[in-house]
């Protein structure tokens, strides 16, 4: 039987259904570009985030866990402190294993600040936020750093927040820069989008998908088509996970 060498530093991404993930296939990159033949990044694809227990066990080598959908809140309880972004945020995406215990960070709000800024014009002061997980967290976060009004649209009728069937022209013409947070249109779903009035966007909007692969979701060709400037989430992932990076190594 051939024989696996056991890596000295191994890294993660704790989520649901993650098979397709960027960050497994990035960190792998980065590794090989750096030499680092002693590292290793595994993707820890759990059901429930109680499994993440077992995972404390089995592994004393970890080193760093990316936290995607739909853990960045419900891993907070097996942390043992949070950074003060983070705590602010309330959600986690980063976690650093330090011999005083495990640390969670946010490096969303990072990479989504440098992404979006230079898409940002004058008139953009409004956004709507679709979806209430824990990325939008970090998103409002920064949108409220950035001074720009923000409120958040869901399936579910919620004080100081919008519902789907809320959103008319009015609404659409004020808030002129619309981010999608939700899962819908990621592949193989990729006809999926949220159900917003089109026809009332056009070119002084700004949609901003977090959403990677497809490169172009149906919500983003929806915007184009009407004249929006467009962008998806492939260099907030970048940004997010250099960030990361430099958390686990410093």
């Amino acid at each position: 039987m051939e024989k696996t060498e056991k890596k000295q530093h191994k890294y993660g991404l704790i989520g649901k259904d993650i098979e397709y993930s960027f960050s497994r296939n990035y960190f792998t990159h980065k590794f090989k570009d750096l030499g680092l033949t002693d590292c290793e990044y595994v993707n820890f694809d759990y059901q429930n985030i109680d499994e993440f227990k077992t995972t404390l066990e089995n592994n004393s080598n970890i080193k760093g866990c990316n936290v995607t959908i739909p853990y960045k809140e419900s891993v907070i309880p097996f942390l043992t402190s949070l950074d003060a972004k983070a705590k602010a945020i309330g959600a986690v995406n980063t976690i650093k294993f330090t011999a005083n215990g495990l640390v969670g960070y946010n490096t969303d709000a990072y990479g989504f600040k440098k992404s979006i800024e230079p898409h940002l014009k004058k008139h953009h002061t409004k956004a709507l936020i679709l979806g209430t997980g824990g990325a939008s967290k970090a998103v409002k976060y920064v949108l409220e750093e950035l001074g720009i009004t923000c409120t958040y649209v869901s399936r579910k009728a919620k004080e100081n927040q919008f519902t789907y069937t809320d959103l008319d022209k009015n609404i659409i013409k004020i808030n002129t820069v619309i981010i999608n947070c939700t899962p819908l249109g990621t592949h193989p779903n990729i006809t999926d989008k949220a159900a917003l009035p089109y026809e009332y966007l056009g070119k002084e909007h700004l949609l901003f998908d977090l959403i990677y692969n497809p490169n172009k979701t149906a919500f983003l060709k929806a915007g184009e088509t009407q004249g929006a400037t467009i962008s998806n989430g492939q260099h907030m992932l970048e940004y997010q996970a250099e960030e990361s990076w430099r958390i686990w190594n410093s």
